[in-house]
């Protein structure tokens, strides 16, 4: 593997730089479970959108066509109604009027919403929220951050609706709402700090790190995917970055030079401690991306999301980037997680009830197919095989979610398998799957099986019979 660094002379130790030339860099590998972190969560963010836009109404319920109207800003990512049938666990569809559908809640839904409605109202999580906010605009060396780029990261934040009336006022000696000044940004205003704190001045590693003192070397805590390849020179580069002095993030550290370790493990320090205040320590790279350009670290940040893949994970899934903070999941399972990740974890419990319903019934229907034996008649071929395109079609759409490339949308997913089912239960295919009894094929496929099953021994199937049975035997024995 080509090396990741230049090659540094000594009296300039502490000022190497990553290699940027694309020819010298190193070879990706995916992570399955930090993958599946991201994928999992492929149709939550729209599902939780137009259940807060049904719940919004005083009758609970919303024609189809209203929705539709909206599908852009709820970010639904296929024909509404098709969405909304794919989780009935979650939806419930009637026809009040009998011209369009309207659409409401199922109870289970509804008592999920109260709870994440009690959730964003109790007093621990709201101060929870407030201490974040507030280091975040310590972080920022100006101390505000326009409302804007906050709507564009409340789902990472876990910024409930209308944030800025409920929750803002309650801590005053926190922050507070002022009219923007900044170029570029609309006059809905800015979130501005209103005190520092020094006790909320410490970063998530100087509080793991026993017996911290300023400027000490604090190393990050790495991890690489399997299959990853450190060679020496890579690994003699971190050894020694690590032991740089730890920078704090609520330190403004922009006067170092953008292309020294130095300035790489300060800039790793901020991104770091901004990913811990997100509610699930991920989020969309080309939103961090945006908050480091407001910050003036845009570069900083996407040299340390390229050069130091052991901290920081990059995720292809759901047609865009994700980055995910590696030491805050373990074999995918996120470790510490609050009251909000647990509401959204039952959420996608509840979508995912139906699929297994369904998965049910289509074991079911194949069990039944295996038990029928002898000849069936081209009319009950063609039924049966109606009922496997059926269950096919839930079988696809479960193992495009597993596979670590089945990023297509469900409606593509959806339109191919029953493609399939058509051909399947087409009558050329029930006659060549069920053949007449006259036809050739039945007595000479048998007889051909039975060649090769009780061949002769000068055959050239009995050895390769008799080498698995040795390996076999093998097998036991050790």
């Amino acid at each position: 593997m080509k090396s990741l660094f230049r090659t540094i002379s000594p009296h300039r130790r502490h000022h190497r730089t990553f290699s940027e030339t694309p020819e010298e860099t190193y070879k990706f590998v995916r992570d399955r479970g930090l993958d599946h972190a991201v994928e999992r969560e492929k149709n939550l963010k729209p599902l939780l959108n137009i259940k807060s836009l049904i719940t919004s109404e005083p009758t609970k319920s919303l024609p189809i066509s209203v929705i539709a109207s909206q599908r852009d800003s709820l970010r639904i990512p296929l024909r509404p109604i098709e969405f909304i049938r794919a989780f009935p666990s979650v939806f419930h569809e009637s026809l009040p009027g009998g011209i369009q559908p309207h659409i409401s809640l199922t109870p289970e839904t509804l008592n999920l919403d109260a709870e994440e409605e009690l959730v964003y109202g109790s007093e621990s999580y709201k101060q929870g929220l407030a201490d974040r906010l507030l280091k975040l605009l310590m972080i920022n060396r100006i101390n505000k951050i326009p409302l804007e780029i906050l709507d564009l990261l409340k789902w990472d934040l876990g910024l409930p609706k209308g944030y800025v009336e409920s929750v803002v006022p309650e801590f005053p000696d926190y922050f507070r709402v002022v009219r923007s000044k900044l170029r570029g940004f609309s006059s809905r205003g800015e979130l501005e700090l209103v005190c520092w704190s020094k006790e909320h001045s410490v970063s998530v590693l100087e509080k793991k790190e026993k017996g911290y003192s300023r400027g000490a070397p604090i190393a990050f805590p790495m991890k690489f995917s399997n299959g990853f390849v450190v060679d020496k020179k890579m690994k003699r580069w971190i050894d020694d970055w690590q032991k740089l002095p730890y920078l704090s993030p609520y330190e403004n550290m922009l006067h170092l030079s953008a292309t020294s370790d130095e300035s790489d493990k300060w800039a790793a320090g901020v991104l770091h401690e901004v990913l811990n205040l997100f509610v699930s320590r991920k989020v969309e790279k080309d939103l961090v991306l945006h908050l480091g350009e407001f910050m003036g670290l845009r570069s900083r940040f996407k040299r340390v999301l390229h050069n130091l893949p052991g901290v920081f994970y990059l995720s292809s899934k759901l047609r865009t980037h994700t980055v995910v903070l590696r030491d805050a999941y373990k074999r995918g399972v996120l470790v510490e997680s609050d009251q909000l990740v647990t509401c959204r974890n039952r959420y996608m419990k509840l979508m995912s009830k139906a699929k297994k319903e369904n998965n049910v019934v289509s074991s079911r229907k194949r069990e039944d197919k295996g038990e029928v034996e002898g000849e069936v008649c081209e009319s009950d071929a063609k039924g049966e095989n109606d009922d496997v395109s059926g269950s096919e079609v839930e079988d696809d759409v479960d193992e495009e979610e597993e596979d670590d490339d089945g990023d297509d949308e469900l409606e593509v997913e959806q339109d191919q398998s029953l493609k399939r089912g058509r051909r399947n239960s087409s009558p050329r295919g029930g006659r060549r799957s069920f053949g007449s009894l006259g036809s050739q094929e039945k007595p000479h496929t048998r007889s051909r099986a039975g060649r090769r099953s009780f061949g002769k021994s000068g055959s050239q199937e009995k050895p390769r019979s008799g080498r698995n049975k040795v390996k076999l035997t093998t097998e036991k024995s050790s």
